[in-house]
């Protein structure tokens, strides 16, 4: 048995389409969509992927300005200028690109994100709407997680997901959006005794601890579905996910693809939030 490829590129094709769409119609009524990303770090990996936002963004006829404030920028430098963003009535949609220099908590910093520009959902306090239902935009790759997974039409109502990390980017988040679906969720991390006899339980399995091939083939079930979040660098210069996509491709259904799964959705998600923060 092969597993299906659950493939990211349709989904974020159509995303696309849907995003340059209403990006033309609000530029025409005069609000052109615009994003702001705040950086301050100089991780070539961290550069590459806000240059990769940045032309993703263009493409779909959004204007994308990279604030770039130093590897030496202060807490209060970051904090300030996250503010003056969010009440630039120019400016739509705001992200914080991690890493961030020694010192400087990512959580604390976010809390100055206005609510309805924090595209990436990285405000606590967009967790805390996530977490009771109300509305807020989702962390990007939690919410790509399960569009991609409705899109490959994965029943998730009453089935069991077990989501392998709980950061407030993905593990978290992902529950809470796989809850609203009526899945029966358990979140499994670094203490979690036994991992694979939980996750081998699952119906469905979310890799997103960030470590190369954590999840083997005993991880698994027979005909489970897995989506694999991880975006680990190789030596190589190429990508692998946080699972072993060799043992687990022979065992699982379904497997989305690294790269070329969850990742392109998760850009084409940053986006599309971009111009429903401008439609509103």
């Amino acid at each position: 048995m092969s597993a299906t490829v659950l493939s990211g590129k349709e989904l974020t094709a159509a995303i696309r389409a849907e995003t340059t769409a209403k990006a033309a119609e609000l530029t025409a009524a005069g609000t052109p969509p615009k994003l702001a990303v705040v950086v301050a770090t100089a991780d070539e990996s961290s550069a590459w992927y806000v240059r990769s936002i940045a032309k993703a963004a263009t493409k779909v006829g959004i204007t994308c300005d990279i604030v770039d404030l130093g590897p030496a920028a202060s807490d209060m430098d970051i904090r300030h200028k996250l503010a003056s963003l969010s009440v630039d009535e120019s400016v739509h949609g705001v992200i914080l690109q991690t890493p961030l220099p020694d010192g400087v908590n990512a959580q604390d910093v976010a809390l100055s994100i206005a609510l309805e520009k924090d595209i990436d959902g990285a405000n606590p306090l967009s967790l805390g709407r996530l977490a009771a239902g109300l509305p807020a935009f989702a962390p990007a790759t939690a919410e790509a997680v399960v569009r991609i997974l409705d899109h490959h039409q994965i029943e998730l109502t009453g089935r069991h997901v077990a989501v392998v990390g709980r950061s407030t980017v993905v593990g978290k988040p992902a529950a809470h959006l796989l809850l609203e679906k009526n899945a029966t969720v358990t979140v499994c991390h670094s203490r979690t005794k036994d991992l694979a006899a939980v996750t081998s339980a699952a119906d469905v399995v979310v890799a997103a601890v960030g470590r190369a091939g954590l999840v083997t083939a005993e991880h698994v079930a027979p005909g489970a579905v897995v989506v694999d979040v991880g975006t680990n660098p190789t030596d190589d210069g190429g990508l692998v996910g946080d699972v072993d996509a060799a043992s687990v491709a022979e065992k699982a259904g379904a497997l989305t693809p690294v790269p070329g799964g969850v990742g392109p959705v998760t850009t084409a998600l940053l986006l599309q939030h971009t111009v429903q923060a401008a439609a509103r």
